[in-house]
């Protein structure tokens, strides 16, 4: 490693404990990271402790011994989680843990394991993790996503690289650029970033729009947005009143759709990572809230098996605007990385909503979010469907429209 990129990434990891999980006396730090990204979570660790955690907790993880297990493990270990990993999560949730989850795997990581397999055990390790994720989708805690170069990850995004040593170089050269590490300053440069978002989600919610109509090639569809529903930009606040970045990179103002309220068709526009698998092409169909018909180019079986996780995949739980113009999707890389993916493009979530988009969520039961038109689900992904060629019409309760994207971009 040259010392130019030791600097980068030692910026880097401090970027990451002070503006994406804002690090401070008495925290507990869990960072879950790929076993080959040690150097980078060596530097968060360090940098955790300089700012006063009380323990940084490290989870390892590895796409080939992941793999392995999903394919020839017994069938009850896939299907039970067990007690002491729930008990582990539990015990994070109490301690008001702040969550650094670095992704870096090979987006094909889980190409010809049975997709049987894989869902069996997405299904039972998202009801054994069912407190960390509410407590994160209710900002309970604070949590970031973050990314760093894998071998494998980088040989998909820079194909035409001749060396594996290019490929990796070309993708920290990218995740640097989008995180704002090239820049002078980049804490201040995410302050400044984050207030841009911010005065964008205050507009929004000034309209308080009871729908959005979104049209583009392949896209008639209309999303009802619930009463009392709040955009939001970056920066997030934990239950301690503690800022943190929940992504790093973002571009994108979200909030959460009436579960109940969504009519039409909609067409993903890039290719989405999910289940160690790339899924391509794909087209939904929703009725009263609920996919009713859907097809993928690419990865339909494994398409279905997300769909049949529970009730909860089959409607939206996120509603999520991103101009075109946005710094990822200019640069024109296909990163088959949602994390990046998703801040080049306006996207939706199957899945759980988020409990903090709307006023009073993060206090409300279950009952009371599912009565306030608020997804409940194990599970939450997002695809995209934005484009250059995309309009949105937000839609008032007289049923005024105001243009709110077009061809792309904020109108």
């Amino acid at each position: 490693m040259s010392s130019e990129f030791q600097t980068e990434l030692k910026k880097y990891a401090q970027l990451i404990t002070e503006v994406g999980v804002n690090v401070e006396k008495g925290h507990t730090i869990v960072v879950q990271a790929s076993v080959d990204q040690a150097p980078l979570v060596r530097l968060i660790t360090e940098h955790a402790y300089k700012l006063g955690a009380a323990e940084v907790i490290v989870q390892w993880n590895d796409d080939f011994i992941q793999k392995e297990f999903l394919a020839n493990a017994d069938d009850d270990r896939l299907e039970n989680i067990p007690q002491y990993v729930v008990d582990r999560s539990d015990d994070w949730v109490a301690k008001g843990a702040s969550r650094i989850s670095i992704v870096s795997a090979n987006p094909d990581s889980l190409a010809g394991v049975d997709a049987d397999r894989v869902a069996t055990y997405q299904a039972a390790a998202g009801k054994a993790m069912a407190n960390l994720r509410k407590a994160t989708q209710a900002n309970k805690v604070s949590w970031t996503v973050v990314a760093a170069a894998g071998k494998e990850w980088a040989a998909k995004v820079f194909p035409d690289l001749s060396s594996s040593k290019e490929q990796v170089e070309a993708l920290w050269s990218e995740i640097f650029k989008t995180t704002r590490i090239d820049q002078a300053n980049p804490v201040q440069a995410w302050k400044d970033h984050d207030a841009k978002l911010a005065s964008k989600a205050a507009e929004l919610n000034k309209e308080q729009f009871t729908a959005l109509h979104y049209t583009a090639p392949g896209t008639d569809l209309i999303v009802g947005l619930p009463k009392n529903h709040l955009w939001e930009g970056a920066g997030s606040f934990n239950a301690r009143g503690e800022k943190f970045m929940a992504n790093m990179p973002t571009e994108e103002v979200f909030t959460a759709p009436d579960a109940n309220r969504v009519d039409g068709v909609v067409s993903s526009t890039k290719p989405l990572s999910y289940a160690g698998t790339t899924l391509l092409g794909m087209k939904f169909t929703f009725k009263d809230g609920k996919v009713v018909d859907f097809s993928a180019e690419q990865g339909q079986e494994v398409l279905a098996k997300l769909l049949a996780i529970d009730e909860g995949a089959k409607h939206l739980g996120e509603v999520a605007l991103v101009p075109d113009p946005s710094p990822i999707s200019q640069s024109g890389i296909t990163f088959y990385n949602t994390l990046f993916d998703e801040n080049a493009s306006n996207h939706l979530a199957l899945g759980s909503a988020y409990a903090f988009s709307i006023e009073g969520g993060t206090e409300m039961s279950e009952e009371e979010l599912i009565a306030a038109g608020l997804n409940r689900s194990h599970t939450h992904v997002d695809f995209m469907i934005g484009s250059s060629q995309m309009n949105i019409d937000g839609i008032k309760a007289d049923g005024t429209r105001v243009p709110v994207f077009r061809n792309g971009d904020w109108a």
